[in-house]
């Protein structure tokens, strides 16, 4: 199995060496960029499984950066800043960042969130690349969804709530199943981004008879019958 490898960018090569020795301890590959620009480059040359990213660096600060990312990249991305206020974590989320964790922090919380995340976005190191499910298409590193030959736009979770659903196809999964392992146990959002989400999942794929809701409980997927 191929080790995951991570983007550190920071601009204190103290806090950039310490956690590439946390996560090379835990069986991580590791990188690690100066400062935003760099960063950029070297997702640009290099394919990342995940971005540990700060806020506080000279040229453009970590929320600049991690919206550039988000234009040709959807490479899971934790900020790590020492900025703890409530606003900064709610920006940083908005901006599409997946996870928030604030200086100081410990080597235990890092590994665990960091898989933890890596286990919400495993489907991008599933060996099978696609799957065809009825009508719908999911190019998984891609990020491709497409009905009948049409690409449908997705935001970044809805993708990821889809294909959650897929793996679990048949299976009933609760809005708090959904919510953990989609937006993660830091979420503080209501139940209800959920059903507005798969609300605009079905929208988007131009049919509910895939999403089916299942009362009292939540949601599951299903390919109809023909």
């Amino acid at each position: 199995m191929n080790p995951i490898n991570v983007l550190i960018i920071d601009d204190e090569e103290d806090m950039r060496n310490l956690v590439q020795m946390y996560l090379e301890n835990s069986g991580f590959k590791c990188a690690h960029a100066s400062d935003g620009v760099e960063g950029l480059i070297k997702l640009h040359e290099q394919e990342f499984d995940l971005v540990i990213l700060d806020i506080m660096m000279p040229f453009e600060d970590g929320f600049a950066v991690c919206g550039k990312i988000r234009t040709f990249s959807q490479v899971p991305i934790i900020f790590l800043s020492a900025k703890g206020e409530e606003w900064d974590k709610v920006r940083g989320l908005q901006l599409g960042g997946d996870d928030y964790i604030v200086k100081p922090f410990s080597p235990g919380e890092l590994v665990a969130r960091i898989n933890a995340l890596l286990r919400r976005t495993s489907f991008v190191k599933n060996d099978e690349d696609t799957v065809t499910l009825g009508k719908i298409n999911i190019d998984k590193k891609g990020r491709r969804v497409s009905v009948e030959g049409e690409i449908i736009p997705l935001t970044l979770k809805e993708f990821e709530l889809l294909v959650f659903l897929v793996q679990h196809q048949g299976q009933a999964l609760s809005r708090e199943q959904l919510l953990e392992f989609v937006w993660g146990m830091d979420y503080h959002g209501s139940l209800r981004t959920v059903d507005t989400h798969i609300k605009t999942l079905r929208m988007k794929l131009g049919t509910g008879d895939y999403i089916q809701t299942i009362w009292g409980v939540g949601y599951k997927f299903e390919v109809p019958a023909t």
